[in-house]
């Protein structure tokens, strides 16, 4: 399959995890890809094995909860590849998250993570929407999470925010042709869930799955292209639960 050949897309918080899986799944269907983080030697690591496979890669580094930086990172991609067609808003905190509550959490803390966790996908998709447009449109995914409909303290509060984003989003760029849709996991096995969720956490909520185990970066992946794809050309402002019926609605 090639659904992406020609197109370019920018990944978010690529370096590891979701993202890495993302963006290698996109440069696998003939996409050229972005692989945008603030990790330079993993961010080239996740070029280099995309490059190794046949794909088509280059790294940006870029701070998403900075505009400056995140139009130095739409400059980046029209200079290398000529258009941005596809964006997905994957950076956030969450490996190394402080756990706290929003009446006690450090009010600085608060801002910054939500700067990056809610306002990034706004700053991002700021910088490179005109692209975009000129281009004749575009899709965008945002990521979510079932912490916003469970209690998740700022975690949640954030994926609360990015839902309540894609929606306004897509009302905002419909007439630009460009769709904008988020994926909302369950609890997903990677080293960042280990660093931040407690093991008798995790084997709570896989119990309660009727899908009984952990989510991989894998089962993400065909929802992702999914929705970037013109396959899902008519599907706009949607959060779409990955999650093993962690949540029903």
């Amino acid at each position: 399959m090639s659904r992406f050949t020609g197109k370019s897309a920018i990944i978010t918080g690529a370096a590891q995890g979701i993202g890495a899986a993302y963006a290698r799944a996109l440069a696998a269907e003939g996409a050229k890809v972005v692989v945008a983080d603030l990790n330079a030697e993993r961010g080239k690591e996740v070029v280099e094995s995309i490059a190794a496979a046949g794909g088509t890669a280059i790294f940006g580094e870029v701070d998403v909860a900075d505009a400056e930086s995140a139009t130095a990172l739409a400059d980046l991609t029209l200079r290398e590849f000529g258009s941005i067609d596809h964006l997905v808003n994957n950076a956030a905190i969450y490996g190394d998250m402080k756990l706290n509550l929003l009446l006690s959490v450090d009010w600085d803390y608060y801002k910054k993570f939500m700067s990056v966790n809610m306002d990034g996908a706004l700053i991002v998709t700021r910088a490179v929407w005109k692209h975009m447009r000129k281009a004749g449109g575009g899709s965008i995914v945002n990521q979510s999470s079932t912490a916003a409909w469970t209690y998740s303290s700022f975690y949640g509060l954030a994926k609360v925010g990015v839902n309540g984003l894609t929606q306004q989003l897509a009302t905002e760029l419909g007439g630009a042709n460009i769709r904008v849709n988020a994926i909302a996991p369950g609890p997903i096995d990677t080293d960042a869930t280990k660093n931040v969720t407690p093991d008798v956490i995790v084997e709570d909520m896989v119990k309660r799955l009727p899908l009984k185990r952990m989510g991989t970066p894998q089962d993400l992946v065909g929802a992702c292209l999914y929705l970037l794809s013109d396959d899902a050309s008519w599907v706009t402002g949607q959060i779409f639960n990955i999650d093993g019926g962690q949540v029903f609605r």
